[in-house]
This record gives structure tokens, C-alpha cells and sequence, in this order.
């Protein structure tokens, strides 16, 4: 049907030790240290850990049997990809595909599930404000995080609610993560250009501490001019117009922490009348204004050094999306998420535990318009009440299992008044096995009660007749996966099968079934001075039994088909100078309807080089080249490459980025 108007980580135990595991872990290669300090660094030196299991062991739970589909991104690749997007920042991993060429538009898809049916949070506070469905729903600046992990398929109950086929979770920069040791004040400065749109990037932060109590303050601009495809084409409404804010303050005392954050990115500029790919006429100098305007924020309380029976941790978040577009018709939608959590882990053990608590979310949309042709003012709106446990034990030293179920409460109350209560219970168990020293399995299983998803607010005109509420359920997900790890010396194998269905899927006033399955593989080799990983996935998902392709899937998932990535890293014996590369690629893939155009597979080129000199070991200096040979693409998770009606927003051609970063 035609459209109407690694670095991939996988976590598994070692009889007597951990071992390097995960699809992208680089096992003899734990630490690439660069002079000047590094955005998380805590000495006069910067250290960047390349390997992601050193990431992993820094989650407090990254050893537990329900993270052994995690997939970490190391500190390197988010240092790497601060001035750049998220899909940067998942560049490395095959099973995370991230579709559209803007900030803007950028949607994730894990193992080909839409991210909007996924649990995410930002510090914390839960995302996924159904945005218009022409743009993202959780645009992140790079530049702000600190740690990025996605649970992939299989969550635990403690994820909170409508984590249906996983979660994602992004983490920013605290103040002593920038601050040396001993240091009270600090900061970091960092500019880029990009010849491909000529775009300019400035950010700054600055952080402090004094006694208990630490703050921090980031900023980031982003301006430009539209860009040109690998074809020569200009991509139209393709211009950076970005701002980015990011402020934190936190007291700890006494093993108290108390930490308020709030964080805001906006994008305002002229774009495509349908910002993921143009128009149905195709991409044009047509262009129509977008305001939009994300934010976040977090109050939190935990004692960091908790043990015995008694660890309590409380969240208080909200975050929201606004998509104004005046022409035509004076849309304005709003989205926001009102989260809290009380919860409290029971120390059985040394490597035995139990998290048990309390968790609310309220999710509204709502749109308005005051144009006299279509007049608007529409909400629908959620209230959710859970509760939860989940076990994190280890029942032998080859043996771990976490398992837990939750119970959620649902009222909903939708465009035309309709009201009902929905509920129902959530069931998780993973585990890891340690057959011999070298190799692992691992699996989990879950089945997961969604409630009624709030729609798109771009889509409430149809919701406001009587009955148009009367055909929706209530959303169901069954997971499973079953993977395996074998690590050699400094060679990593890895792989995994996975499928995720849901019943009940919502489409505005009707539902439908929807399968995502596939299998991620990959092989990772280390040496003292540089490696190379290889990942690739592959996904096929289906509605209603059928393949499906973009339109059908839309907020669910999207055709991936085949995917790889390579990645190649190396020290060189000048002092300070390392290089690197990678290779973004797509197989072609026949379409789901005889009617459609195949997809088109591609083959992508990406260099780069980062000098830090001897002398001025605060100062980092990088050189990149990307799509090295100007191919002419759109990302394979990019809407509507099938269609013919539709001309996709490719990516940018052959574009040369010169980044400086210093450090005091």
C-alpha cells in the first residue's frame, strides 16, 4: 500500500572471570589514552575507554543476565560523535539503524522496532513524546551524553512501563566527569566545521565544585546552509539551525545525593513540507517553517553508596515535545511525560539482589489550531500505575538469572471523551551460561503489557467521532532471544537470534499484529595499538503476517533487511596521531510489493584522523571525511525508499569536518 496525501555489546559471564564479550568488545584494547583531558576523564591525561565492556562494567548492573543483549557505546565513539548526530553515536552497530538525515527527523530502530515502543529515558526521566509523525520523538544533542546503552528485545520490569521490545537509555555529562582531580573549576571548548552545508558548530562547558554540592552548565550551536547528496543534488530544508542546553546541580553528603537537571534542544528553521522526506512531488525549494522544541528534566535521590537491605532511589522527570507548523493551518501539537519512581534494591548477596517499587506516568498530546479552515483543540491522555520486581541472582559461579513481572494500571481517556481503565501483567527471565572458558550462552524471554499508546497529534481530526475508540485493545509484546559468546585470546565471536510480536498494535481507530525477527552476528580482533570489528544484522518485520514496508510498519518498525558495519582503528608511531575508517553498508533487498521499487543497497566510505600534540596536551585535533566517495544514498532506515510517489532526503555527499577541542 502507497503512502496517502555494534558497536553492538552482549553481555555474558566467564566461569572465574569476566571475559570480553559483546558483539563489538574489543578485548585487548581496553583503553586508548590521548593527552589533554577527556570528556570523561579523570585525570591531567585523557582517557578514552574504546572497549565497550569497560562501559559495561561501570553500569553498576552491566554483568546481570538481563543485560546480556545490552548494547554499550564506548566513551571513544561518543567523543568521536559529539559534533555530529545520533546516528554517529550508533554508527558501530548493525542492529541499531538510525533513519532520516536531520536531527530533526532521526529515528531509531533497534532490531527494526521503532524506538517509539520502546522504554527510553534521559537521566532518568522517561521519553517518547509521540511527536508529528514527519519528525523524531527523542532528537538528542550527542554532545551532552555521557553513557548510551540499549536493552535490546528483552527488558527487566524495573525498565518501567511500555518498554515493549527493550529500552534505551542515555546518560549526560556530570561535573566530575569533566573536572580533573583535585579540581574545582573546568571546562572544555569545542569547534567544528563541515564543508558539505558549510556548517559551524560551537560548544562549550563549564562545570565546578565546592564542598558537597557540584554544578555544570553546556551549550551548543549549530548553523549551516542546506547540504548537497553524493548525486550533487541540494537537499533543500536540510540547514543546521540547532541550540542545545544542558544545566545540572547536585548536593552529596553524608551518602546522600540529591541532583536536578534540566536539559532543551531546538531546531527552527525552514524545511520540507514532510521533514523525513520532502514530498510526495518529491524534495523541493517548496519549503515550509518548523519550530520544534524538546526538553527535560530530572530531580533525583539515591544514596551511591547504599548496601545491605536498605538502597532507595526516587525520580521525579517531565519532558516534552512541541511541533509548531504554522503553514498550513497553524499546527501546533504538544506531547509531554510526566514520570516518577520510588524504588528500593535488597542487597542479598554479594552478587544477589532484588528491586522492588512504585512507578506513575502520565502522557498527553494535544493539538491545537486557531485557523478558521481546520479549527483545533485535541487531547488524549494516560495515567499509569505500576508496580514491580525483578531478581538479579547467581545461583552457581557459571550461572546467572534475573527475572521479575509488574503489574500496570491504565486510565485513558481519548479525543471525543471515550474513557476506560486498562491493565494487565508484565513477566521477564534472562540468563547467562558459562559452558566453558571461552564459551557463553545466553537468552531471555518476556511478554509485556503496553496499555492504549497515545497517538500521533498530527492524527487527532479522526479521533473525534463517536465509536472512533471502539475497535482499540490494550498492546501486548512477546520477546525472546537466544544468543552465544566465544572469545579467544583477542578474537570475539558473537551472535543472536531474536523475534518481538504485538498483539493489539494501535493505527489510530484500528489495530493490527506486528513481528519484527532476525539475527545480529559479529567478530571482533584486537592488538596493543588498534582493532577491527565487523557487525551485521539482519531484520525482516511483518504486520499482520505479511512483509511489511515503511507505511504499514509506520511507529512500529521499518524494513531493514541487511545491514553491516566495519570499523578499523589505529596508533600510528607519530606521536599522538591515530587513524581510522569504517564502512557503512546496505544489501539490496527485494520489496515487499511486487508494485514497489526494490531497495538499493549502498556501500559507504568513512575516514578520519585525530592528532593530539605533544605540547599541548589539552588540545585534540581531528580531521574526518565522510561518504569519501559521494555515493548517492538514503539511509536504509529512511522512510519510504519503496515508493514511487516519494522522493527520500538523501544523505549527505563526500563531506570534510575539521574538529578542534581544547580543554582547561
Amino acid at each position: 500500500m502507497t503512502p496517502s496525501a555494534e558497536r553492538a555489546t552482549h553481555g555474558a559471564p566467564r566461569t572465574g572471570r569476566r571475559a570480553a564479550h559483546h558483539l563489538a568488545t574489543c578485548s585487548a584494547l581496553a583503553l586508548i589514552a590521548l593527552p589533554g583531558q577527556g570528556a570523561l576523564g579523570q585525570e591531567a591525561t585523557a582517557v578514552f575507554t574504546l572497549d565497550p565492556i569497560t562501559v559495561e562494567q561501570r553500569d553498576e548492573l552491566g554483568s546481570e543476565a538481563d543485560r546480556a543483549t545490552s548494547m554499550y557505546v564506548s566513551e571513544r565513539e561518543l567523543e568521536q560523535a559529539r559534533t555530529g548526530d545520533l546516528k554517529d553515536v550508533f554508527s558501530g552497530i548493525a542492529s541499531v539503524s538510525v533513519g532520516g538525515a536531520l536531527p530533526l527527523t532521526q529515528k531509531i530502530y533497534v532490531n527494526g522496532v521503532d524506538m517509539l515502543n520502546l522504554g527510553v529515558t534521559l537521566d532518568g526521566t522517561a521519553q517518547n513524546n509521540r511527536a508529528f509523525h514527519h519528525v523524531s520523538a527523542n532528537a538528542i544533542d550527542p554532545g551532552l551524553l555521557k553513557q548510551v546503552r540499549a536493552d535490546a528485545t528483552v527488558s527487566p520490569a524495573d525498565a518501567g512501563p511500555y518498554a515493549l521490545a527493550g529500552s534505551v537509555v542515555f546518560e549526560t555529562v556530570d561535573a566530575a566527569d569533566i573536572l580533573d582531580t583535585g579540581a574545582n573549576f573546568g571546562g572544555n571548548l569545542r569547534l567544528s566545521y563541515s564543508d558539505n552545508g558549510e556548517t559551524l558548530q560551537t560548544g562549550l562547558t563549564l562545570a565546578g565544585r565546592e564542598g558537597g554540592f557540584e554544578w555544570l552548565l553546556y551549550g551548543k550551536l549549530a548553523d549551516g546552509e542546506d547540504y548537497t547528496s553524493g548525486g550533487g543534488d541540494r537537499m533543500h530544508g536540510t540547514r543546521a539551525a540547532l541550540e542545545s542546553y544542558l544545566a545540572k546541580v547536585a548536593y552529596e553528603a553524608g551518602g546522600h545525593r540529591l541532583e536536578v537537571s534540566a536539559q532543551r534542544l531546538q531546531d527552527n528553521a525552514l524545511r520540507q513540507e514532510r521533514a523525513n522526506f520532502g514530498g510526495f512531488r518529491g524534495v523541493s525549494d517548496a519549503l515550509i517553517p518548523y519550530d520544534t522544541t524538546r526538553s527535560s528534566y530530572a530531580l533525583s535521590y539515591e544514596q551511591p553508596d547504599a548496601i545491605g537491605l536498605w538502597d532507595p532511589r526516587l525520580h521525579i522527570g517531565f519532558s516534552e515535545s512541541l511541533i509548531d507548523k504554522p503553514e498550513p493551518y497553524d499546527s501546533n501539537g504538544t506531547s509531554n511525560t510526566l514520570s516518577m519512581t520510588a524504588e528500593n534494591t535488597f542487597h542479598l548477596g554479594a552478587e544477589d539482589t532484588v528491586t522492588a517499587g512504585v512507578d506513575f506516568q502520565r502522557k498527553r498530546g494535544h493539538y491545537f489550531s486557531e485557523d478558521a479552515t481546520y479549527p483545533a483543540d485535541d487531547t488524549e491522555s494516560s495515567r499509569n500505575l505500576g508496580v514491580f520486581a525483578q531478581a538479579r541472582l547467581r545461583p552457581t559461579e557459571a550461572l546467572k538469572v534475573s527475572f521479575g513481572a509488574r503489574f500496570d494500571r491504565q486510565d485513558f481517556t481519548g479525543v471525543n471523551g471515550f474513557e476506560k481503565t486498562f491493565q494487565g501483567v508484565s513477566g521477564n527471565a534472562s540468563l547467562t551460561y558459562a559452558v566453558t572458558e571461552a564459551l557463553a550462552l545466553r537468552g531471555g524471554v518476556s511478554s509485556v503489557f503496553g496499555g492504549l499508546v497515545i497517538e500521533d497529534n498530527y492524527l487527532y481530526e479522526g479521533l473525534r467521532a463517536p465509536g472512533s475508540y471502539d475497535a482499540l485493545d490494550a498492546v501486548r509484546a512477546d520477546n525472546a532471544t537466544l544468543g552465544f559468546d566465544w572469545t579467544q585470546g583477542a578474537l570475539t565471536l558473537s551472535g543472536e537470534v531474536f523475534v518481538t510480536r504485538m498483539d493489539n498494535a494501535r493505527s489510530s481507530t484500528s489495530t493490527f499484529d506486528f513481528e519484527s525477527r532476525g539475527f545480529n552476528l559479529g567478530a571482533t580482533y584486537g592488538w596493543g595499538s588498534g582493532f577491527a570489528r565487523a557487525t551485521l544484522a539482519h531484520s525482516e518485520v511483518r504486520v499482520d503476517g505479511t512483509i511489511a514496508g515503511s507505511w504499514d510498519a509506520q511507529d512500529f518498525g521499518t524494513p531493514i533487511g541487511t545491514v553491516m558495519a566495519f570499523e578499523i582503528e589505529q596508533e600510528t608511531r607519530i606521536s599522538g596521531l591515530t587513524l581510522g575508517g569504517g564502512l557503512d553498508i546496505a544489501l539490496d533487498e527485494e520489496a515487499p510489493d511486487p508494485t514497489s521499487r526494490d531497495y538499493e543497497g549502498y556501500t559507504v566510505v568513512n575516514l578520519w584522523a585525530e592528532y593530539v600534540p605533544p605540547s599541548l596536551s589539552n588540545l585534540t585535533l581531528r580531521a574526518e571525511v565522510s561518504n569519501l566517495f559521494d555515493v548517492e544514498y538514503a539511509d536504509r532506515a529512511t522512510y519510504g525508499a519503496e515508493y514511487d510517489t516519494i522522493t527520500t532526503l538523501k544523505e549527505p555527499g563526500r563531506t570534510i569536518s575539521l574538529v578542534a577541542v581544547t580543554r582547561f
